[in-house]
């Protein structure tokens, strides 16, 4: 649904003050923004595409909002890229200090558009460009609009205070700074593999586009010494006209100095550029990105960002929130994807580019890839590509294994078994062929999700009664993880709990199966294959009446899991009857009976048990295992994670509770604006009840809230 765009208040500010004379411009009025400080907007940047690798990739995170530092580049373990402004021997070394504080104007994927003043009249627009894995970019226009002539000297500075850096020279033919620094292969959440070809050691510069009046180093841990550094030598004021010019050696923080005389009107253009690389790569390959970053065209750049956005629906949103939100999603999803490497000759896409963890780099797993559904809004060719990594990777006897990537298939074999992942794939095929009607497509996916189901059929239906348990390593293979309330009952004090997923007719996998074989008769019906359509719709029925005959409690009216042996809802003398989030999963499925929907919804909106501040949770907040702490990934025990709640969403709009929808909608979208307010990142997961949380940053998965967005201002 493309709506018609009409032009907002905060649009329309935009409109009027973007693009300067000289400078970077947008096109595009619905991409322009004017997001500051406190406006919910992601602030990570990673490479095109085109330009990006798997490994020595190097995103950045933008911090524009923290009033005591200056504007700041941070790529993990890599250090902080920033520049410092002295003006008439006045330093300007934090944003509180600006005159006009930054404000973003255009947020790319790849790249971001700010303007500010650090000095009253001395307007600038800092372009801040992630042009390869390997070199980054930050590009000054800056225009004398006062009455004065400023004299300005102008500092590009790398700090890292890890205590690793090491000057290796002052090359003046590159017009900047070599150096090295080291990486350590321990990540927070999982560490990166061993002998996987992940680079400790790596090789750095720091270049500018004309030849710098001063360089030099510090070694100092603290970013504010380097005030001292520009401000005095020996005795206070004294106007420091150069750095300590250090050519190698250690050092925590590397700087280059450019001067600037600007008179009333006068304006200067100034380019400084950090590269990085694997340092066992030859140096000649590192000159060249920075020299290709250095002389790129930025506009051209930025016209092809907007051109990638030409065919996201223009929604006439009621706030600058859902805007920035919508904008912000897409961008996530986007700089996710990386080009064909390894085994598979299509993009694929990583969880996060920065900050990059072991397990969230470098294959793809089917319950991540609902992302390429609002992805297919964006470019629905490349989505396309990330699902055929699963169709030319799927074995011959129809599984698709846990993960798919540049290293092949993934199974994780346990007690003699391979390990799959919970199955959308047919339902995520499904909505990027409604997206790009491409029946080339349509046919093979709808080929490979059939043997897929098919192999489900054989291999998680262990007593053929026609519900599905989870394989022996359930524990990843439902996506859930260990720490969920059924796993817990059974825990022993262990964390994680003992997994007696493959022990149970599962709720979950049973609905996500039904749903498949709807997609399947979709997809069945769309290529006029009436016997396909038939079939497919066959199962589905007899999935569904087993669903609401065994699996759901007439007397509490939800869903449960089962177990397996007597289809009771006990196993081993525990009660089976606890309130997931699972329980909501026949509406997203079409499985539901209305009688059972409306029940459903009771218990959704009741707010002592699923109905809280920010979003559906994972478990029902009146179960004793209940937690609304998130402190650390993979939580299914209280938890919001954006995808599940998504499909709650769905399976309400299914029934006709759109307004119950739209208000689980908004409770999303407070999470996520909550989120982007304070400290500009997506997550994992969300507490349902606070606002302070630790779960992965930057998560794939939160580019649902696209699609979200273009679902609620859609036809009901």
């Amino acid at each position: 649904m493309k709506s018609k765009f009409l032009l907002t208040p905060w649009l329309l500010l935009a409109t009027l003050v973007c693009g300067l004379e000289g400078q970077v411009r947008v096109n595009d009025p619905f991409l322009r923004i004017h997001a500051g400080a406190t406006d919910p907007l992601f602030t990570t940047y990673a490479a095109p595409m085109e330009r990006s690798r798997l490994f020595a990739d190097k995103a950045y995170f933008m911090d524009y909002f923290t009033s005591d530092r200056p504007i700041t580049y941070s790529s993990q373990y890599a250090g902080d890229l920033s520049v410092i402004w002295k003006v008439n021997n006045v330093v300007i070394s934090r944003t509180r200090d600006f005159a006009v504080p930054p404000a973003v104007r255009a947020s790319f994927p790849d790249l971001v558009i700010l303007e500010y003043q650090p000095f009253a009249g001395l307007e600038v627009q800092e372009v801040f460009c992630v042009y390869s894995s390997g070199a980054a970019v930050i590009d000054l226009s800056i225009k004398n609009r006062g009455t004065r002539t400023y004299s300005l000297a102008i500092y590009p500075v790398l700090h890292l205070q890890e205590d690793t850096l090491n000057v290796v020279r002052y090359d003046s033919t590159a017009r900047g700074y070599v150096f090295t620094h080291h990486e350590s292969l321990i990540r927070l959440h999982s560490d990166l593999y061993k002998d996987r070809g992940y680079p400790t050691e790596f090789r750095d510069m720091l270049a500018t586009d004309r030849f710098p009046q001063s360089f030099g180093t510090a070694n100092s841990c603290r970013m504010d010494d380097f005030y001292f550094s520009v401000k005095r030598l020996s005795k206070v004021h004294e106007n420091v006209d150069a750095l300590n010019e250090q050519a190698s050696g250690p050092a925590m923080l590397v700087a280059l100095q450019r001067n600037v005389g600007l008179k009333p009107g006068e304006q200067a253009r100034l380019r400084f550029v950090r590269g990085v690389q694997d340092a066992a790569k030859p140096e000649r390959e590192l000159q060249a990105d920075v020299s290709a970053a250095m002389t790129a065209d930025l506009q051209g750049i930025v016209d092809s960002d907007v051109a990638l956005f030409r065919s996201v629906p223009r929604l006439p949103f009621r706030t600058k929130e859902e805007h920035l939100v919508y904008l912000s999603a897409f961008n996530l999803v986007r700089q996710c994807m990386l080009p064909p490497s390894g085994l598979t000759t299509h993009n694929f896409y990583v969880f996060s580019r920065n900050p990059i963890w072991g397990w969230g780099h470098g294959h793809q797993v089917m319950h991540e890839s609902i992302s390429m559904i609002p992805y297919a809004e964006l470019d629905w060719r490349s989505a396309e590509e990330s699902q055929r990594v699963y169709i030319d990777q799927q074995y011959d006897d129809g599984l698709i294994a846990y993960r798919h990537g540049p290293r092949g298939p993934q199974v994780y074999p346990h007690n003699g078994q391979p390990t799959t992942s919970a199955p959308f794939f047919s339902w995520t095929n499904w909505e990027i062929y409604r997206v790009s009607r491409d029946t080339a497509f349509l046919r093979q996916a709808y080929a490979s999700g059939a043997k897929f189901v098919h192999w489900l059929e054989v291999n998680r239906d262990q007593d053929h009664d026609g519900m599905f348990e989870w394989g022996p390593y359930g524990i990843i293979e439902n996506v859930r993880d260990g720490w969920n309330v059924v796993f817990q009952l059974f825990s022993n004090g262990e964390d994680e709990g003992r997994d007696i997923s493959h022990e149970l007719d599962v709720l979950d996998l049973t609905s996500e199966a039904a749903n498949e074989m709807r997609a399947l008769a979709s997809m069945a019906k769309e290529l006029k294959d009436d016997a396909g359509a038939r079939e497919w719709n066959g199962k589905f029925r007899r999935t569904a009446d087993l669903v609401n005959r065994y699996m759901w409690d007439p007397k509490d009216g939800f869903y449960y899991n089962i177990a397996m042996s007597d289809h009771s809802f006990a196993f081993e003398g525990q009660s089976l009857k606890r309130k997931e989030l699972i329980g909501f999963l026949p509406m997203w499925a079409h499985v539901a009976t209305k009688e059972h929907a409306a029940r459903l919804v009771r218990h959704l909106t009741d707010t002592k048990s699923f109905w809280r501040t920010f979003g559906i949770p994972t478990l029902a907040a009146d179960d004793p295992h209940y937690t609304p702490f998130v402190d650390g990934c993979c939580r299914w025990n209280g938890p919001v994670w954006l995808l599940w709640n998504y499909m709650v969403y769905q399976g309400l709009r299914n029934y006709g509770y759109h307004d119950v929808a739209d208000k689980v909608g908004k409770k999303m979208l407070l999470a996520v604006s909550t989120q982007l307010r304070i400290n500009h990142h997506l997550w994992e997961s969300y507490s349902p009840d606070y606002p302070v949380q630790e779960s992965p940053s930057n998560y794939i998965w939160d580019s649902i809230m696209a699609k979200l967005l273009i679902d609620m201002y859609g036809p009901h």
